[in-house]
């Protein structure tokens, strides 16, 4: 639990205060249940050993019986971002800041127009034996992340993904007809654009595999992150930055039209509907 300078970790820091908190009040963990909401003694026990982070709504559950002024809120805040790996938490730092967010993936659907249960069923087969509550923080880490598209003065959002990311029944038929919808969804806002890059184009810029974001600041600056399945490369060079921009853009140049792409995305959902059905 602690990191590898051995100091604390904030997952671990804030079952201490909470634990703190409990104990000053003379408290049990059942005692502690029954005044915040019923959640079970175990999972707060769990969650002070830091071996589970609670969840927002527990959390505000919590903030507002201690009276802390939102002190664990800002515990989970910076657990959350420690789930992010190294090489890209500068950059999802940045995110909430950005003007611009330009995503381009080459074998699932970006991660901002995820759906909750495409998540899931991606982190469960991407993240060999994790446990579920591993699994579940990962989860509603990327589920927060996506607010940035739900602000009153959103980012412009441009999203490129692979047809293999439609092909491919991540989750079964009925999370990819849900994931599709979402798409659909999505992509009918003014601030959010979605294009697919199709098989009959052949290879393209990025063929090799993983996936390229770039964030725009207000500043002009862009920050780029480049991922594999299991490894990245945040990037601040300003030669290699334009190097990867000019990539993003020979795919997009490559990619069906906006509107091809929703035609696109509802035979894809007629086809797993069917398939369900069946």
């Amino acid at each position: 639990m602690n990191s590898e300078d051995g100091k604390l970790t904030p997952r671990l820091h804030l079952g201490r205060r909470l634990r703190r908190l409990r104990e000053r009040r003379g408290l049990s963990l059942r005692q502690l249940s029954d005044r915040v909401g019923g959640y079970s003694h175990s999972y707060l026990g769990r969650v002070e050993l830091g071996e589970q982070l609670p969840s927002e709504a527990l959390v505000e559950a919590l903030d507002a019986f201690f009276d802390t002024d939102g002190v664990l809120a800002e515990l989970l805040e910076l657990a959350h971002d420690t789930l992010i790996p190294d090489y890209s938490r500068k950059a999802i730092s940045k995110e909430p800041d950005a003007e611009r967010i330009q995503v381009f993936n080459s074998s699932v659907i970006p991660g901002l127009l995820q759906t909750q249960e495409y998540t899931r069923a991606t982190f469960q087969k991407a993240l060999l034996g994790e446990c579920e509550e591993r699994i579940e923080e990962l989860v509603t880490a990327r589920m927060k992340r996506q607010r940035v598209l739900d602000r009153d003065d959103p980012p412009f959002y441009w999203g490129i993904m692979d047809e293999a990311a439609l092909k491919r029944p991540v989750g079964g038929t009925l999370c990819m007809a849900a994931q599709i919808r979402r798409l659909l969804r999505l992509a009918s806002r003014p601030h959010v654009t979605v294009q697919v890059l199709p098989f009959s184009k052949g290879a393209y810029s990025m063929h090799g595999g993983g996936s390229l974001t770039l964030h725009t600041m207000p500043d002009g600056a862009t920050i780029a992150v480049v991922e594999s399945f299991d490894s990245g490369e945040p990037v601040e060079s300003p030669r290699r930055v334009l190097e990867l921009t000019q990539r993003f853009d020979m795919a997009r140049s490559l990619a069906l039209t906006d509107e091809e792409s929703l035609d696109l995305f509802r035979q894809y959902l007629k086809e797993y509907d069917v398939e369900d059905a069946s």
